[in-house]
């Protein structure tokens, strides 16, 4: 083994004793959850990917503030589903496509692997997309070289899971972290009123066709199927418990990071809403078509500084997601099918698609819309595969779900898939 190989070794096997320390009581406190945070930060990035800019910018510029309720909601449901996909990983030692291929017929595999597949790629379109677009506007360079910057860019970080799964991590983390700084300066910048924020958060509107539209947009653009398959193959091997108490402590320690990382995502889109609705919607600009139109609203009405850190943000969630949406496809693959592909390779293809969107000028955001619409025909196969294993007490074990988690997620899975069903038969009028 070579010098940095014995180096990385010996780190993985720091976090590790330290993980296996708290889970036996010898480490308290924050010291305790410090080894278990990344995993939810990794998938939590799909809940601030550039599909979600596209739909919380335009909420907040023709509604204001009234919609921000749907966010709340949207990201509650987020943390109920991510939770269940971590649990799986903890308490079967298999993420969710490796269990569909041991249970379901090879007829349906294939199905759920084609379709899952589609909705990967969809999803990196739009998030390598929201990347480029920040490239271009931000340092006006061409949208076919800001493709190129953007593949290199998340292939190399792509490349740190060959130093082991803490360094990614960390990146992923410091990405979300500096999302989240970024939406903190454009609320200062923007100052949004506070006491609308805390009463439109919890009272339901729900006003006309348009507004009913756009919060199943809203909706539709968090809840990610690749991140439900991602999320159980992030905790499957991390910690591996030896005895039923152990997968107790590591499901709790699973759950506080889930709260706090999908926590952080939820204001971020808050954060999203909250500043469109003051800067466009307190001033008149209602039509807020795109991010390109977003920008370039934003320089004459807060500053040039204020529109880059928008972008800034942008390029920070177009890269890790796409870097997170080009993980969940090699689980998704290697889970449904039993093999995988060179990440080069995969990186290509997941790439051309972008590549034809900026070689044929389409519209960037529209293209984003329609990267939704896949996603939300593919949505119902994770969901219901999900709830399917996570309440069966012989698959589960002590982790399986109570009968309230089951009656709940029952009901956030209808809610959502009648919601896509609506955006699909609305955008295809």
């Amino acid at each position: 083994m070579s010098e940095l190989g014995r180096e990385i070794s010996i780190k993985n096997k720091k976090v590790l004793t330290a993980a296996n320390e708290a889970v036996s009581g010898k480490r308290k406190g924050l010291f305790a959850l410090l080894p278990f945070l990344g995993p939810a930060f990794i998938a939590s990035i799909a809940y601030v990917d550039p599909g979600n800019y596209a739909t919380n910018i335009s909420g907040g510029a023709q509604f204001g503030y009234k919609l921000l309720w749907v966010i709340v909601i949207a990201n509650l449901m987020g943390i109920l589903f991510q939770n269940m996909s971590a649990k799986l990983g903890i308490a079967t030692g298999k993420n969710l496509p490796e269990l569909c291929k041991e249970h379901f017929p090879k007829w349906m595999n294939m199905v759920m692997w084609i379709f899952s597949e589609l909705a990967a790629m969809a999803t990196d379109l739009a998030e390598f997309l929201g990347a480029t677009l920040a490239l271009n506007l931000l340092f006006n360079i061409p949208m076919m070289i800001a493709v190129i910057i953007t593949g290199v860019v998340t292939y190399a970080i792509l490349m740190m899971e060959r130093f082991g799964f803490r360094p990614l991590e960390k990146f992923i983390t410091a990405f979300a972290i500096s999302i989240g700084l970024c939406y903190l300066v454009e609320m200062l910048l923007s100052h949004p009123s506070l006491s609308k924020i805390a009463y439109h958060s919890v009272t339901p509107w729900i006003g006309g066709t348009s507004s009913i539209m756009l919060a199943v947009g809203v909706i539709g653009a968090t809840v990610m199927p690749h991140a439900i398959y991602l999320h159980s193959s992030l905790t499957q091997k991390r910690v591996v418990p030896v005895n039923d108490q152990q997968k107790l402590r590591i499901q709790k320690f699973s759950t506080i990071e889930i709260f706090i990382a999908m926590g952080l995502a939820g204001l971020v889109n808050l954060a999203m809403m909250a500043m469109s609705a003051a800067v466009f919607f307190e001033s008149g600009n209602t039509v807020i078509a795109s991010i390109e139109t977003a920008y370039q609203t934003l320089t004459p009405l807060l500053g040039p500084a204020a529109a880059s850190v928008f972008l800034v943000s942008l390029l920070a969630s177009g890269i890790s997601s796409s870097t997170v949406g080009t993980m969940a496809g090699q689980v998704i693959m290697q889970g449904f099918v039993g093999f995988s592909i060179p990440l080069w390779l995969r990186r290509m293809i997941t790439m051309f698609p972008a590549f034809i969107v900026v070689f044929l000028h389409l519209d960037p955001t529209h293209t984003l819309v329609i990267s939704q619409v896949v996603l939300s025909i593919v949505l119902p196969f994770p969901i219901v595969a999900l709830i399917y294993f996570t309440r069966r007490k012989d698959i589960m074990g002590v982790l399986v779900n109570k009968q309230l988690t089951t009656i709940v997620s029952i009901l956030c899975a209808a809610i959502v898939l009648i919601l896509n069903i609506v955006l699909i038969l609305q955008t295809i009028a």
